[in-house]
């Protein structure tokens, strides 16, 4: 079995984020087993160009938007929250804890080999 990347198993982790949930940086870390490489992860977002990649739906632990760096500095991010149904203010989700998802808490690790990435 071919082994994945770090940043392979981050987007495998993000495609499973359910619509209108967000989770974080450091929560995608813990959850790969790599608990302080949450800017890894952010890393791993930046480079995601990828269209199917819900990069929008990764934000940092106080539910800031930090990935506009991937939205090239747009409002993109925010207005993909939004039209989920996530309140954003001042770059911030509010009531985060309503729409935090944990992988940790959702995903068994073996759901990670169920996903297929291109």
């Amino acid at each position: 079995m071919e082994q994945l990347s770090f940043f392979q198993r981050v987007y495998k982790v993000v495609l499973q984020i359910p619509y209108a949930k967000v989770t974080s940086y450091g929560a995608i870390a813990n959850y790969l087993g790599s608990k302080g490489s949450a800017r890894m992860v952010g890393w791993a977002m930046n480079a995601s160009k990828k269209h199917e990649i819900p990069a929008h739906r990764v934000v940092n632990k106080k539910g800031l938007l930090t990935g506009k760096h991937h939205f090239q500095g747009t409002s993109l991010m925010q207005q993909l929250l939004e039209s989920e149904g996530i309140q954003v203010v001042d770059f911030q989700i509010q009531n985060l804890e309503t729409h935090f998802w944990d992988p940790q808490q959702e995903l068994p690790p073996e759901n990670l080999s169920l996903i297929h990435i291109s």
